[in-house]
């Protein structure tokens, strides 16, 4: 038995992979993330496939789910938002699904991050600025390790890239502040990435909370902050090793000026 986990991307249809999308369309069982994943997608199942959304669902019922369509001989797809890689609370799905005896196969996708980035036109790591990106969220209902509390990692003044924290605004400010960031620094906010009602908000840190709520953003939005967002960065001197002329590597030869 295989059950094959297929990240639907950030919201476009059109952003989920060829792989994750020949599987969709070839699938007997469709399970999907109805609150998180594109209609229009789902509507690239075959006609005669069992739809099932799971966002009223709890893990056993939708693991018994899946097994049971599983020993029936058919092909099962689990489509998740962006990259299941990234908060998409697989391990605890595979862990039963293992216990059972189930293959899986991960196929991953397009992360609302880098959709979000792209949605900004902006590069997340400028050479001789910041070449480290954090990924995670603020704590709420849901703790994190001690070892990785915001304010400790927000001293390495990279950008840091927010997930599952709108409704967390203010926590993330004072954590930032309380690192030493300063109150001017850029934030750029994305509302459903890629969705036809996507909405983007420039701010900085200082007005961060008064702004998402200006623009009524509490949810299924990407919060990314840093120097690296700021949005007349490619007005700025910063260059790569890469494309300098006198940098060689294994393709190029250096050019002394």
């Amino acid at each position: 038995m295989k059950l094959y986990i297929v990240g639907a991307g950030p919201g476009a249809s059109d952003l989920i992979t060829v792989r994750g999308l020949r599987l969709l369309q070839e699938a007997d069982v469709v399970l999907y993330a109805d609150s998180l994943v594109s209609e229009e997608l789902i509507k690239e199942s075959k006609p005669t496939a069992e739809v099932l959304k799971t966002a009223g669902m709890h893990l056993e019922e939708m693991v018994e789910i899946m097994v049971s369509r599983l020993k029936q001989g058919k092909k099962v797809v689990r489509v998740h938002t962006g990259d299941p890689a990234v908060y998409g609370a697989i391990m605890e799905q595979i862990s039963l699904l293992k216990s059972e005896g189930v293959e899986i196969e991960i196929v991953p996708g397009v992360s609302s991050v880098f959709a979000a980035a792209a949605e900004l036109g902006a590069e997340l790591t400028i050479p001789d600025l910041t070449q480290t990106v954090i990924l995670t969220r603020a704590e709420g209902r849901t703790p994190v390790p001690d070892r990785e509390k915001l304010q400790d990692l927000a001293r390495h003044h990279c950008t840091i890239a927010f997930f599952l924290s709108a409704t967390l605004t203010k926590k993330v400010i004072n954590e930032l502040l309380e690192a030493g960031w300063s109150k001017a620094t850029p934030v750029a906010v994305v509302y459903k990435a890629t969705w036809p009602d996507q909405k983007i908000v420039r701010s900085t840190l200082e007005h961060l909370d008064e702004d998402m709520k200006k623009n009524g953003i509490r949810k299924q939005a990407m919060i990314l902050a840093g120097w690296a967002l700021d949005e007349h960065i490619h007005e700025k001197d910063y260059r790569s090793k890469l494309y300098d002329k006198e940098f060689f590597h294994g393709f190029r030869p250096g050019v002394k000026s």
